[in-house]
């Protein structure tokens, strides 16, 4: 069973900087891409293959940063600049169905 722990959401003020994780030790192969969503129509934020390849939403180039360290299963979301309209439930996906339950994210402007 695959099982994802998500952390580090928060508030923060607007230009702040927030990191979150998400970890699955042991339980996922390391060929699934894992990545991020936000919100109810779990928009992308960004995701990253098992090679190291990377995608971003439009919304976030240039001020998120996404990483991975595959020997842990874990996968990193470093936000800068924060924005009013990051504010959400931020999501980790693994492979294409296993789903985290969400950190929240609040910017207050």
């Amino acid at each position: 069973q695959v099982h994802l722990v998500e952390s580090g959401g928060g508030l923060v003020h607007t230009g702040g900087s927030l990191s979150l994780s998400c970890a699955s030790p042991g339980t996922i192969s390391t060929l699934y891409s894992m990545g991020w969503y936000r919100g109810n129509e779990r928009e992308l934020v960004a995701e990253v293959t098992y090679d190291d390849r990377t995608t971003y939403g439009d919304a976030v180039k240039g001020r998120f940063t996404i990483a991975r360290n595959s020997t842990k299963n874990t996968v990193y979301l470093e936000m800068k600049n924060l924005k009013p309209e990051d504010t959400a439930v931020y999501y980790c996906k693994a492979g294409t169905v296993y789903w985290g339950k969400g950190t929240l994210v609040t910017v207050s402007s």
